[in-house]
């Protein structure tokens, strides 16, 4: 994110979004475009790839909450909704489709800034989280692979396990490769000739 946040108001209501534009520039230097129409509200958000979005509603219902969390971008950027009052499982639907901060009582300026600053921070570490988890799965697949590579070279070879992952280094970096590629690389061709 760079040093101004970029930031899109989504409010249909023209006097509330002022009120929140106004918010926003009291609590500090912000780019903030505002939004009046849920309509193509996807392609507007991505048009302007905002920071931050910033959702108010007054009366939401579960669809209109998951369409507006959705539309927004929850996995690209950090959303913010804030919302007059909240019916049982609102918030909870909110949280999984990926808003960061969900809010009732509505929007109040002296509460702007934090809410916004823990709807980023909540974001990146979820961001994280994400991230490590696509590489634990990563990894845990190549073992696997590695695995089955060994088991062959052990069978084709008649060599033990640390003796079968001494061959597969061996070829990886005869052709620069990483194990794991080659081991893909056995695992498929095995395939392809069984």
């Amino acid at each position: 994110m760079s040093n101004v946040l970029s930031i899109v108001v989504v409010e249909e209501d023209r006097d509330r979004a002022l009120t929140i534009v106004d918010s926003l520039r009291d609590a500090g230097e912000f780019e903030i475009h505002v939004i009046g129409t849920r309509t193509g509200l996807a392609r507007q958000i991505k048009a302007r790839e905002p920071d931050v979005v910033l959702i108010d509603i007054t009366n939401p219902s579960r669809d209109m909450l998951e369409e507006l969390a959705l539309a927004s971008g929850p996995m690209e950027r950090p959303v913010a909704m804030f919302v007059d009052r909240s019916d049982d499982g609102l918030s909870d639907a909110a949280i999984e489709a990926g808003v960061s901060a969900y809010v009732v009582d509505g929007l109040q300026p002296a509460r702007l800034k934090p809410i916004l600053d823990a709807a980023i921070t909540r974001f990146r570490m979820f961001q994280r989280m994400r991230t490590e988890l696509a590489e634990t799965k990563r990894a845990l697949e190549e073992r696997k692979v590695i695995d089955r590579a060994k088991g062959m070279v052990m069978k084709a070879r008649g060599v033990s396990e640390d003796e079968a992952y001494a061959i597969l280094r061996k070829a990886a970096m005869d052709q620069n490769k990483r194990v794991a590629e080659v081991a893909a690389a056995l695992v498929t061709a095995a395939g392809l000739l069984s």
